[in-house]
């Protein structure tokens, strides 16, 4: 079981100088807008606070291979009308939309009692798992999906059309969801492979109920904006991945 930190300010303090520190440094880097950057750094902040540099580290590495995965056939992607907007960089939204729920959890598990604290880290793992699933997903499918359809009727549409899907995009969620899971094992946050195994179903799982939801939802409710869409796809993988665990350990107890 991983060790949580202390709670108690002067670690807050630290967590603080420390991320302060690391985002004026990274904040060259073309990955986040300048808000995007101060928000990732509160961020940070509460993900080191709470779980320690393997917290933080886990989401380093969500936004790495996201961002990697979005500058792969960018060029292509633009010129298809098909790319993300400001070259690919996140803003706010995106940062809080992607982690909420995971802060959520993780500001949880610093407080829990230590029986509860490996189920919350299960929900951590999850979300972050989804959400690299869905990027995965997202950015293959729509610059290397050769048949794509809506996932609610089957129907061809375009690639980038909001619910579509295809093979390629669907194997690639997958592959953003396992490699997510092997970080959270490699970092200790969950523990086992078939731990590993659950956490990247549920990630598939979730990214497909998103495309679910964006293919018929998110076309009558306005409100029902990406951001919305991605926090829902995280807390469900959450929840999800959650309640199997409980499951699981209620069946063998």
């Amino acid at each position: 079981m991983v060790s949580l930190p202390p709670q108690d300010p002067l670690h807050w303090l630290a967590a603080l100088a420390i991320n302060g520190l690391l985002i004026a440094v990274a904040q060259r880097l073309p990955l986040l807008t300048t808000a995007g950057w101060v928000h990732a750094g509160v961020l940070g902040t509460l993900l080191w606070g709470s779980l320690g540099w393997r917290g933080w580290m886990a989401v380093v590495a969500y936004l790495a291979l996201g961002s990697l995965v979005t500058k792969l056939g960018f060029r292509r992607k633009r010129e298809l009308g098909l790319a993300e907007a400001r070259e690919g960089r996140r803003g706010p939204e995106n940062v809080w939309g992607s982690a909420l729920v995971g802060t959520v959890l993780a500001l949880l598990a610093c407080r829990a009692p230590a029986a509860v604290v490996p189920l919350l880290l299960v929900g951590f793992a999850a979300s972050f798992a989804a959400k690299l699933g869905d990027t995965f997903g997202s950015e293959i499918g729509k610059r290397w999906g050769r048949h794509t359809v809506l996932i609610t009727s089957l129907r061809p549409v375009p690639p980038g059309t909001e619910g579509a899907i295809s093979l390629e995009g669907t194997a690639a969620s997958l592959v953003g969801s396992g490699l997510m899971s092997l970080g959270m094992l490699a970092l200790g946050l969950i523990q086992g492979w078939p731990m590993v195994l659950l956490v990247s179903g549920v990630g598939l799982v979730a990214t497909l109920v998103e495309s679910v939801v964006g293919a018929s939802l998110q076309q009558r409710w306005r409100w029902l904006s990406n951001e919305v869409v991605n926090g829902l796809q995280t807390l469900l993988a959450a929840l999800l991945a959650m309640g199997l665990v409980s499951r699981m350990a209620l069946a063998t107890g």
